[in-house]
């Protein structure tokens, strides 16, 4: 509770503060072509979160807003995006005429730099998914949302786990911003999710490749930035009411929410619920505790005057889901239920045959996870003479148990309890003719301990802190942009001895075992990036930069002493390690027209000191093997430990947009991913990492029609075909990890040296608005189907590949999900305004 009385007593003395002189910015938004005024348009600027719509005759009034020089944001559903750079002072007359073009949409804003800024100007390769996007498309969680977009793919755990990769790299490679801040939680664990609200989300930004120049370590692939709803303009009160339902897994999908803006007061409030039974697959039914349930709620409230702005935001969220170890029946293939631990019981039954009803229950059974996350984030901006402070700073709760042992179900076996703070607070200059800069310190602070039985890190602190500056500069149509960071990270693990059964126990306690030495180690290293974008003539650009990324070591690299939790490795950390660095080159060609916009990108990423685990030999040959707690099930544990190599990937992403004028109502868009690369300078069998994607292909046709009759409106028919090459290039550590050997599992160790087959998937969609007799909308439907063939398919993402084999088919593994049906139904909420 004292945090909330700090954030208060400081808002209070906000609101007092002396008033600065008055700034406005008012315009009229018209149609380019028929100079007629448009009505609904918003106008939003990113920077100061305020946004206002234009009425009937077309016209907005932004007031009260801090001088200094900002991107606005100009949007409306059929006019596409327009952004500009304004200087605030005093009264700004701002008028736009908007030219009739869904292609327009293409110009994003992006936010997770210094300041907003129009993707064109940005070197850094970005993707951008909006809201449109995410309705149109179904999908079980936020990731799985956004991983079919170019150069991003998701390491899937199931239907409600899916962690971000970008360009072949994951885990704490890939750093998540939510809400405007780290996420702060225990990404390097494979079963750990991202701890996201999906219906929160109403934009995602991906930035790809190095970002630790804003963001310091864990963004040395890139920045998964999943971004809230806007603050309405001033005078309006809306909401929404959403539910979703899916045939495959029975999810459904039940969301409030309720925003308001008055006299500069800005607040919004959201709950919702998500849960799913068992997913089904063509070859298998019901894939047996797959089943998930997702409670999510957060509220934010803000205040925006002349000086800037203060708002606060909470969160919590809470999922339980269960985990599939996909063990049969040798003699019918079906799926069995762990009813015991292997060796605890006796004589009891350690599996048996579910009924119907368990495989299609929506509540987990033991093994499950229950995941939760409390965050609180206080978000501020002021302005200081021409420029401006903003300071963003977060108290973070995370929360992670996993039950192992169905007769114990209320007894977690492993389970992590964080405590963090983020913060961050930068100088944002004013425009200086066309030169800008900001230049700041971000870290975070995070205290982590085991609550559970097993043990796989020790309890640990963790404190990092980075100063930056960053600069852009516009020459005419050549814009540049660079910076420089340093940053330093202190990781002090705690010392932590137990006897044979792994109860905790005081230190040199007779007959103890040392499990975790205590011990402090420090990381420091340089980030950078220098880069450009040029426009050409006749509508093409090009973009050029070079980064050099930092990403410290993570708690299991530098102290893991244990089996690693659903392997049968036992995993040392090593708390010597050096922090990776890497340093990536980026070259972009495209071409943004009005029928046609394509865009190529390219890259290179060479990683010095990558941290990998690797086998270590006994000293009389073969694997080395640790038989220390003879945990029930695991038999000899082959030891890995964390060392270090240089790596490269390489590869790039093609994006093509058609969409004619002549031809309105029809629009084809299409992607090409691919990624290459691993260890340099060692042998074959070790060389390629895990979970690097296969090359894939995505094309969706849509239809469009504005109007279809008097009910319905944004009518639109899409298909879409999503093709995956065949992954010849396999992670062959895999089979020791799990204890795959040709004389055991021959199938299961065949599968896991052999190429990941290809596949080809039909999707396919319809929607729109419909209207009441009014002319106003009442609901929004969004129907989808994915997979429409049944298609039976193995992802090579998925950590289900390997899973045991059918005998009765030969075929290792769990398979993803069928054919699936999706109907969406939001109805709006225009209570004011």
């Amino acid at each position: 509770m004292k945090i909330f009385r700090c954030i208060l007593f400081t808002i209070a003395g906000i609101v007092s503060l002396p008033s600065f002189s008055q700034n406005s910015l008012t315009g009229k938004i018209v149609d380019s072509i028929s100079r007629g005024p448009l009505e609904g348009a918003v106008v939003y600027i990113p920077d100061l979160r305020v946004a206002a719509q234009t009425g009937a005759d077309g016209t907005f009034s932004l007031n009260r807003l801090p001088k200094g020089s900002y991107l606005v944001e100009v949007y409306l559903l059929g006019y596409g995006l327009r952004t500009q750079t304004v200087i605030i002072r005093d009264v700004v007359t701002f008028n736009v005429a908007m030219l009739p073009s869904s292609f327009l949409e293409n110009e994003v804003v992006i936010t997770g730099n210094s300041l907003a800024r129009a993707a064109t100007q940005s070197p850094q390769p970005t993707t951008e998914v909006g809201q449109e996007y995410l309705n149109e498309n179904s999908s079980t969680n936020v990731i799985d949302a956004i991983s079919k977009t170019p150069g991003v793919s998701a390491m899937t755990d199931g239907q409600s786990i899916s962690k971000p990769v970008i360009r072949g790299l994951g885990y704490n490679r890939v750093l998540t911003l939510n809400d405007g801040v780290i996420q702060v939680d225990q990404a390097w664990f494979d079963e750990f999710g991202i701890e996201a609200d999906p219906d929160a989300v109403e934009r995602a930004e991906i930035l790809k490749g190095p970002a630790s120049l804003a963001y310091g370590s864990d963004a040395i692939a890139g920045v998964v930035n999943l971004i809230p709803e806007k603050p309405l303009p001033e005078g309006q009160i809306k909401g929404e009411v959403m539910n979703n339902y899916q045939t495959n897994n029975g999810l459904i999908n039940t969301m409030f929410h309720l925003a308001g803006t008055n006299n500069g007061i800005s607040w919004s409030g959201r709950v919702d619920n998500i849960m799913a039974h068992a997913y089904q697959d063509p070859y298998d039914g019901y894939v047996l505790n797959s089943q998930f349930s997702n409670f999510n709620s957060d509220g934010t409230i803000g205040i925006h005057r002349n000086w800037g702005y203060s708002q606060v935001h909470v969160s919590y969220f809470d999922m339980g889901t269960g985990i599939v170890d996909g063990t049969r029946d040798p003699a019918t293939g079906a799926q069995l239920r762990n009813v015991a631990y292997p060796g605890f019981h006796g004589d009891t039954a350690t599996y048996v045959f579910p009924t119907h009803q368990e495989q299609a229950s929506y509540t987990p059974f033991v093994i499950n996870q229950r995941i939760r996350h409390t965050k609180v984030v206080w978000d501020n901006s002021f302005a200081v003479g021409k420029g401006r402070i903003t300071g963003v700073f977060s108290f973070q709760k995370n929360q992670r148990q996993e039950t192992n042992d169905p007769t114990m179900p209320d007894t977690p076996d492993i389970y992590y309890s964080s405590n963090a703070a983020t913060y961050d607070l930068r100088y944002v200059s004013p425009q200086l003719g066309g030169f800008n800069y900001s230049a700041g310190a971000n870290g975070l602070y995070q205290a982590s301990q085991s609550l559970g039985t097993l043990m796989l890190i020790p309890n640990y602190n963790l404190f990092q802190v980075g100063a930056f500056a960053i600069a852009n500069e516009k020459i005419g149509n050549l814009n540049l942009s660079g910076g420089l960071r340093y940053d330093t990270r202190i990781f002090q693990a705690v010392d932590h001895w137990v006897d044979s059964t792994q109860v905790p126990v005081p230190a040199n306690t007779p007959g103890g075992i040392h499990e975790f030495q205590g011990f402090t180690s420090t990381f420091n290293g340089f980030s950078g990036s220098l880069g450009a974008t040029y426009a050409l003539p006749n509508n093409f650009y090009v973009k050029g930069n070079i980064a050099q990324g930092f990403r410290a070591p993570n708690v299991a690299e530098c102290a893991a002493n244990g089996v690693h939790d659903g392997t049968v490795v036992w995993e040392l950390g090593d708390p010597n390690l050096k922090p990776e660095t890497s340093l990536e080159e980026d070259f972009t060609f495209g071409m943004n027209a009005r029928d046609v916009s394509f865009e190529v990108d390219v890259f290179n990423n060479s990683i010095s000191d990558f941290i990998y685990a690797k086998g270590l030999q006994s000293k009389n040959g073969g694997d080395s093997i640790n038989n220390t707690f003879h945990l029930a099930g695991l038999g000899a544990a082959p030891v890995y430990q964390y060392t270090q190599g240089n790596a490269q990937l390489y590869g790039g992403e093609a994006v093509l947009d058609i969409h004619p004028r002549t031809l309105p109502w029809i629009e084809l868009n299409s992607s090409l991913s691919i990624v290459q690369g691993g260890l340099k300078g060692v042998p074959d069998s070790v060389k390629v990492l895990p979970f690097v994607p296969p090359t894939r292909i995505t094309v969706d046709l849509k239809f469009k029609r504005n109007k279809l009759g008097k009910s319905i409106k944004n009518a639109y028919v899409k298909v879409g075909m999503l093709d995956y090459f065949e992954q010849s290039q396999v992670y062959q550590q895999y089979a020791i990890y799990n204890g795959l050997n040709t004389a055991v599992t021959p199938y299961e160790f065949k599968a896991s040296r052999s190429a990941t087959s290809g596949y080809v998937l039909f999707n396919a969609g319809f929607g729109g608005d419909l209207l009441s007799s009014t002319g106003h909308t009442f609901a929004k439907v969004y129907f989808v189907v994915n997979n429409v063939f049944d298609t039976g398919y193995m992802d090579y993402m998925s950590r289900f590949k390997y899973y045991p084999v059918n005998y009765t088919t030969d075929r290792v593994g769990v398979f993803n999900m069928g054919r699936n049906f999706s109907i969406k139904l939001i109805i709006p909420l225009d209570l004011k305004g």
